[in-house]
């Protein structure tokens, strides 16, 4: 396993890294995007969504690139997916918490279209907030743009920059889709009020598209549920004492026909010991797992190339976000 740090907090004129996001294209390109948060590091600071490519795997990585930029807003929660039909790399990302846009590259990344709001289509009057990802989106085999995102109705007045206690009490994850690459949008059904948030998904051999989630009121586990009709409805959630969590994002990648991979930080008390897990029964167990890092670890998303794994991770109290490059075999092996 390599492992090695693509961005770092305090440099380039930002204070700090976070929020990463992971994306493989079909010319084999890997997209690592991120928040650069300029003065503060809060989630409420001015951000804007920056990106870095690789051309080898994940080996070697071009400079720093700028994405997206909007004066002093804050432009986060990236959440890019992969079209295979057109090659389209197509990347959701909101403003503010409040309004969703769309951006999107015909070659592999290197320059991008200007936003196109989408708000009107996927926001409900009744949030007063939302968020796409973090992480990245998937297609189905369907052709299906799916988006894991969460809606936030905790009262009071919705306007970006104040109080954190205004925001994040009553928070449901969802997933926003479209059916024509990109360019229109939808949102499907809430799950069961606020007992999940940030989400990752995964789609099954068969179709159904399983959702791993971040749980909410001291859990201490991750969350999952399940869409027979493409990301519209979901099954009841199920908390998974077998995943403890002490509540964070996480990172979900299928590798192959019969594997999917699982990253998140493993201390039920404290962000640490991000670990990497293995379910060979489309997520219903994670039989085999190993602590990828010991330390302090937060949010993280995952990549598969066609021999390796990627992950990228916030590290040492968002100090970095690091990437790890290791084989499925690196998951058996002992240290």
């Amino acid at each position: 396993m390599n492992q090695a740090a693509l961005f770092t907090s305090g440099t380039d004129g930002y204070f700090r890294y976070r929020i990463p996001a992971l994306v493989v294209s079909t010319q084999g390109t890997v997209l690592a995007f991120c928040e650069a948060r300029r003065h503060s590091g809060h989630d409420d600071d001015e951000i804007d969504i920056v990106l870095r490519r690789s051309f080898d795997g994940g080996q070697t990585w071009e400079a720093r690139q700028l994405v997206v930029i909007d004066g002093d807003r804050t432009c986060g929660n990236p959440c890019p997916v992969v079209d295979r039909n057109s090659g389209t790399i197509v990347l959701p990302f909101c403003k503010d918490n409040q309004e969703v846009y769309v951006t999107r590259s015909g070659d592999d990344g290197a320059t991008w279209s200007a936003p196109q709001e989408i708000t009107a289509s996927v926001k409900d009057p009744a949030w007063n907030y939302l968020g796409t990802g973090p992480g990245h989106g998937i297609q189905l085999q369907s052709g299906r743009l799916l988006i894991p995102s969460w809606s936030d109705t905790s009262p009071g007045v919705a306007t970006w920059r104040q109080p954190p206690a205004i925001w994040g009490q009553i928070q449901t994850s969802f997933a926003l889709y479209s059916d024509d690459g990109g360019h229109t949008w939808q949102s499907g059904a809430e799950m069961l009020q606020d007992t999940s948030d940030e989400c990752v998904a995964a789609e099954c051999l068969d179709g159904t598209v399983y959702m791993n989630m971040r749980s909410r009121h001291d859990k201490k586990c991750r969350a999952s549920a399940r869409s027979q009709d493409g990301g519209h409805t979901w099954s009841p959630i199920e908390h998974d004492p077998t995943l403890p969590e002490p509540s964070c994002q996480a990172g979900l990648v299928r590798f192959d026909d019969e594997r999917l991979l699982l990253s998140h930080p493993s201390d039920p008390e404290q962000r640490a010991q991000l670990t990497i897990r293995l379910s060979s029964d489309e997520g219903h167990t994670w039989p085999i797992a190993k602590i990828l890092y010991q330390g302090s670890a937060a949010y993280s998303d995952l990549a598969a190339t066609a021999d390796h794994i990627l992950c990228l991770y916030e590290a040492d109290d968002h100090s970095t976000l690091t990437l790890a490059r290791f084989t499925p075999e690196w998951l058996t092996t002992p240290e």
